[in-house]
C-alpha cells in the first residue's frame, strides 16, 4: 500500500522523536531492578538546599544524587547510587499524576515488578479524626466522578450538590449501578497498610508552637487539637481544591458510600486516584505489583475553617503547617522504606504483613 508522502514524514519524525528519546534516557542494556519508588507530586523550586517540596527531603536524606531523563514526565527523575531507588515528581492534579505514573510504570529502563510504590504528600487533614502535621496510611483511595447541581438550583433539602451517577440525589443508601464508568474505589492492600501503621503510630512527629497554636483554635474538634500523630485514613481525590465544612461533609459522606462504610475520609488531595488508575492498568500488563503500593499523607491544612471563621478567609490563609507535614511524611515514609529495604532478602518475595 503506498503512504501518501505526508505520512511518510510524519512517520520518520515520530520514529526519530522516539529513538531519540531513548537515547536520551540513557536505556541500560538489562532493566535495573528497582526495590522502592518514592512518588511525590510537587517541588518548590530545587530538589536540594531551598525551600523544601514534597521532593526534597527525600533527595537529600535518601542519596538520591544521580538524575535522570524522564520521557512523559514533568521533573527529571532521582535514583541513588546502586539504581535500586527512584523518586519522581508528578506534578500535581489529577491529569499528571496519571501520566507519570504510566510514563514511569512504561519506562523500559526499570524493573518495577517488585518494587514497592509509596505515594506521599501534603493534604488537607479533615478536623473531625485527624490534626495538622499528622500522618494518614490509607487503605482506601476514593475519587470524585460524580453528578453535579449548583445548590442554588439544587432541592432545598440537599446537604450539597454532588451526587454519584445513577442516583437521584446525594449520599444514597447505596452506590448505583453506573456500568458505563470504572468505580471511585481504589482498594490498597490494607494487610501492607496496616503493617506500615504499626511501625510509625508510635513515632514522635514534628511539632511547632505556631502549629500547635493554631490547633487550639479548633474548638469542638479533639482530635485535630491533638499534637500530631499516625493514623489509618483514607483519601479523596479531587481536582477541584475545595474547602468549607458542607464539602467535608460531602468527603465524609462520599468515602463511607463508597467504601460501603469501611473507610474513613482522614485527608483531601488531587492525585491519588490518578496514580491508582495507571496502577490498575500497569498491575494488569504485568509492570508492577498493585500490592506494594501504599498512600501516606499527611495534614498540612485542614479541610474546613476553625470555628468563628469563614471558608474563603481559612482557604485563602497562608500554610503554616507544610513544614511539619513535610518532616512527617518523611518521618513515616522513610521508616517503613527503611524496613523494607533493609529486609529485601524477605520482603522481595513476601509483602510485610501478608
Amino acid at each position: 500500500m503506498r503512504v501518501p508522502r505526508f505520512r511518510v514524514s510524519v512517520f520518520a519524525l515520530l520514529i526519530a522523536f522516539t529513538t531519540g528519546l531513548v537515547a536520551h534516557a540513557q536505556t541500560p542494556a538489562k532493566p535495573w531492578p528497582i526495590r522502592a519508588i518514592i512518588v511525590t507530586t510537587f517541588e518548590v523550586g530545587k530538589d536540594t538546599g531551598d525551600i523544601p517540596g514534597e521532593f526534597q527531603f527525600w533527595v537529600e536524606r535518601e542519596h538520591l544524587d544521580e538524575t535522570l531523563d524522564f520521557p512523559g514526565g514533568t521533573h527529571p527523575i532521582r535514583t541513588n547510587a546502586d539504581h535500586t531507588i527512584l523518586g519522581i515528581v508528578s506534578g500535581t492534579t489529577l491529569v499528571n499524576s496519571t501520566a507519570s505514573m504510566m510514563a514511569l510504570g512504561l519506562d523500559p529502563r526499570f524493573d518495577l515488578t517488585h518494587a514497592y510504590i509509596l505515594i506521599n504528600g501534603i493534604a488537607g487533614a479533615d478536623p473531625h479524626v485527624a490534626s495538622m502535621g499528622s500522618a494518614a496510611w490509607a487503605r482506601y483511595v476514593v475519587n470524585d466522578v460524580s453528578r453535579y447541581i449548583d445548590t442554588r438550583d439544587s432541592p432545598a433539602d440537599w446537604p450539597y450538590g454532588f451526587f454519584p451517577n445513577g442516583a437521584n440525589g446525594p449520599n444514597p443508601a447505596s452506590v448505583p449501578e453506573a456500568s458505563w464508568m470504572r468505580s471511585n474505589l481504589y482498594t490498597l492492600n490494607p494487610k501492607l497498610a496496616e503493617w506500615a501503621f504499626a511501625q510509625t503510630k508510635d513515632l514522635k512527629l514534628m511539632d511547632d508552637p505556631k502549629v500547635a497554636a493554631f490547633r487550639a483554635t479548633f474548638t469542638g474538634f479533639p482530635e485535630a487539637q491533638r499534637p500530631p500523630f499516625v493514623l489509618l485514613g483514607d483519601t479523596f481525590a479531587s481536582d477541584y481544591y475545595w474547602h468549607g465544612a458542607t464539602m467535608t461533609k460531602f468527603a465524609e459522606d462520599w468515602v463511607k458510600l463508597y467504601t460501603h462504610g469501611k473507610g474513613t475520609f482522614a485527608m483531601t488531595e488531587m492525585e491519588d486516584s490518578g496514580f491508582m488508575n495507571a496502577i490498575e492498568r500497569l498491575n494488569a500488563m504485568h509492570r508492577v505489583d498493585a500490592n506494594r503500593v501504599m498512600v501516606l499523607r499527611t495534614g498540612s491544612n485542614y479541610s474546613m475553617p476553625a470555628p468563628g471563621h469563614t471558608a474563603i478567609e481559612s482557604v485563602t490563609a497562608p500554610y503554616i503547617g507544610s513544614k511539619v507535614a513535610l518532616e512527617a511524611a518523611y518521618l513515616c515514609g522513610s521508616t517503613v522504606l527503611h524496613n523494607i529495604l533493609t529486609h529485601w532478602d524477605t520482603t522481595y518475595s513476601q509483602i510485610p504483613g501478608n
